[in-house]
């Protein structure tokens, strides 16, 4: 989610948080939260462009701390599905072996029971 709420910050600067909500597939009330939370973490900072009460008015943008970390979560991610994908290709392979020795014992057994 973090990664997701960072690309779209990244992409979107003025996005709204009801926006975001949308976006993301969560309430107003999670993106207000998950917002504030990279903000406490100095993923992001909000500068507010228009001085009334228009939530529209504020900009999202990523720090440099925020950029780095959307690396890391990336690279992380990529990792996982790496692995993933590696452990079902072996899969993948052990199964075929599996099929072809079982075709093998059909077309045996097929003969025997024909003899």
């Amino acid at each position: 989610m973090a990664y997701k709420l960072l690309k779209l910050v990244q992409e979107e600067p003025n996005i709204s948080q009801r926006e975001i909500a949308k976006e993301l597939g969560i309430s107003l009330g999670k993106a207000n939260y998950c917002l504030k939370a990279v903000m406490e973490r100095g993923l992001v900072k909000a500068k507010n462009f228009y001085r009334s009460e228009n939530k529209r008015g504020y900009i999202y943008l990523l720090t440099n701390k925020g950029i780095n970390e959307k690396a890391l979560v990336t690279f992380r991610f990529l990792k996982c599905k790496m692995d993933e994908y590696e452990a079902l290709k072996t899969e993948i392979a052990q199964i075929k072996q599996d099929a072809d020795g079982l075709k093998q014992k059909e077309g045996n057994f097929s003969e025997e029971a024909s003899k």
